[in-house]
């Protein structure tokens, strides 16, 4: 070929490929209707295949800055050399390459330069998500601390260079670096009890309200009644928070997520149907609010209406129906096993606390805010699982949230330096929940709630509380491992005045508690606003009301499948006969 047929060879192919250039810049909005060219998800595929790369194990060459910022944080700044970067973007675009779609070319066919003109964006933004997380990834690693929540990290503030290395920082919360107390032979006093006819037959009385008649008060309202009142809540003239309609059973006390009302019993006791009351609550002085701490509202009360509630006579048919008892003296057994099941966790409890006190006695370590903020709700869903797994009524898992509310931050604080420590202690120990011991535990709490072991672990799943019951499980086995090698010394149970308490799900300050307010943004106005204007629920008493709700829906659908099975089961008898 002459030097001129050579020349207008090449004029020709540079005119086709301005034409086709030209194109695609001219219909880039129409190629992105008309063609399957790679969008972004296309781009995260290709450059996702990596069992298809020979660097798939490479390591990214980091430099790494780590700041300690506090005993349970850590900031950390990662340099990605621009190597590494060249190297993921070639590796992305040799992926793309041979599925790119740009009109005017087959599929694959297109020049490089275009391909990179066209997905530049696309790609850029893919590698910077791959080279993050593998060098988050590496870092971890690579670094001594551990890490115990997501990074805090602003992915849209990172900047992808040009030709120059990736700078990234990130703040992480750790679990703090500290030396093993001594928790061999710790002096420690567990608690005793031998349970009397009488206060069993006391509790069997307690326990059979629940299927008592209720009938109209006529005349003075008395001790054990349960009330329907409204209570107005004022600081000054300013009404704070009223709560309707509340169905209270008169004792000595009402307990609210947020304070008490003292002496409920002289209030209304006494009292006829439509009388209104004075008297004070007072916050908590625990509250993490140090405005509200301690604070005193007046308690306005008015007592809608009354009822008596009267138990049923204790008949055959009454006995098999509430629990398939054959006699008053089984039903007993019963009360009595359950009260021994709740001493075994009130001497948990009460070794734990100990344990806690000497073990966490120097642990000065500060734990951010946030963190006590984020683990609370936690620290509420472990203790009612425990609660639930020892028996108690809904009731008493009320009031139990309801003094934990109370001082929720304080009470987190020492329930998350406990299992940092008892943690540890498992860890030295190779102390783990198998899967045995998590359905053990399943299996225990369904026959508490009278559901299936199946149906357990679903609301568990749902509730996101799988992690809480293995912590409770390993933390369980460390508490039994320092038990074993202390010297116990025993002591008669005290009376628990709380239990003439009825707990109520209301905040009279109308603040959510800290262990609600776990997930809330400081930049939520909106949201905040909102709560202002209408004070929230209290959360914490709505897993209890939800999980007790559950558990009848359960005992309904557990029903409504034996029924549906002795169905079918007569009619494959049916077939057999035939």
């Amino acid at each position: 070929m002459s030097e001129q047929d050579t020349n207008e060879t090449n004029d020709i192919n540079d005119e086709v490929l301005d034409t086709k250039t030209d194109a695609v810049e001219n219909d880039a909005d129409e190629s992105l209707a008309t063609t399957a060219e790679v969008t972004e998800d296309q781009v995260e595929t290709s450059t996702s295949d990596d069992d298809d790369s020979e660097d798939v194990d490479e390591r990214l060459n980091v430099e790494v800055q780590v700041n300690t910022t506090g005993a349970c944080e850590r900031h950390v700044v990662v340099t990605v050399s621009k190597e590494d970067i060249a190297r993921y973007k070639d590796d992305a675009y040799n992926d793309l390459m041979p599925k790119a779609q740009i009109p005017g070319f087959r599929i694959g066919r297109a020049p490089r330069k275009l391909v990179e003109t066209r997905f530049k964006s696309d790609v850029a933004d893919q590698i910077k998500g791959s080279l993050i997380m593998d060098a988050m990834s590496q870092v971890t690693d690579e670094q001594d601390f551990s890490a115990i929540s997501e990074p805090d990290f602003n992915f849209d503030a990172v900047q992808m260079p040009d030709d120059s290395e990736l700078t990234f920082e990130f703040t992480v919360e750790v679990r703090p670096e500290f030396d093993i107390p001594q928790w061999k032979g710790l002096k420690l006093e567990t608690v005793v009890h031998d349970y009397t006819d009488d206060e069993v037959s006391t509790r069997a009385q307690e326990l059979l309200q629940r299927y008592g008649n209720e009938e109209d008060v006529d005349g003075e309202i008395a001790t054990g009644d349960i009330v329907n009142v409204t209570i107005e809540f004022k600081d000054g003239d300013e009404v704070v928070t009223t709560l309707e309609d509340a169905r209270v059973p008169v004792r000595s006390k009402i307990t609210f997520s947020d304070g008490d009302l003292n002496d409920f019993d002289k209030l209304v006791v006494g009292a006829n149907i439509g009388d209104k009351k004075e008297t004070t609550a007072s916050l908590s002085a625990d509250l993490d609010n140090d405005e509200l701490a301690g604070k005193e509202y007046t308690a306005n009360v008015k007592i809608n209406d009354a009822k008596r509630v009267t138990v049923p006579e204790l008949t055959p048919e009454f006995l098999e129906e509430i629990g398939g008892f054959s006699s008053e003296a089984e039903l007993h057994d019963a009360v009595r096993n359950e009260l021994e099941r709740q001493l075994t966790y009130h001497q948990q409890q009460r070794v734990r606390r100990q344990i806690t006190e000497q073990l966490t006695a120097e642990a000065a370590w500060e734990l951010p805010p946030q963190l006590l903020r984020r683990q609370a709700q936690r620290e509420l869903q472990r203790s009612i699982l425990e609660l639930q797994a020892a028996g108690f009524p809904d009731e008493e898992i009320r009031r139990q949230v309801n003094q934990l509310q109370q001082n929720m931050l304080g009470t987190t604080e020492r329930a998350l330096k406990e299992h940092f420590i008892l943690e540890r202690i498992a860890e030295d120990h190779d102390l783990d929940a198998s899967p045995e011991d998590i359905e053990q535990e399943i299996l225990i709490i369904s026959l508490q709630q009278e559901t299936s072991p199946r149906r357990v672990r679903a609301q568990l799943e749902k509730r996101g509380d799988m992690d809480a019951l293995r912590n409770q499980i390993v933390e369980r086995k460390a508490i039994d491992l320092i038990t074993a090698e202390a010297d116990m010394q025993e002591t008669e149970l005290p009376e628990d005045p709380a239990t003439n308490t009825s707990p109520v799900s209301h905040a009279i300050s109308g603040i959510k508690p800290s262990s609600a307010a776990a997930t809330e943004t400081k930049d939520d106005d909106a949201t905040n606003e909102a709560e202002e204007a209408d004070p929230p629920t209290d959360e914490a008493q709505s897993v209890v009301e939800e999980a007790s709700a559950e558990t009848e829906a359960d005992v309904a659908d557990d029903a409504n499948d034996d029924a549906d099975k002795t169905s079918a089961d007569s009619a494959d008898d049916d077939d057999s006969d035939e």
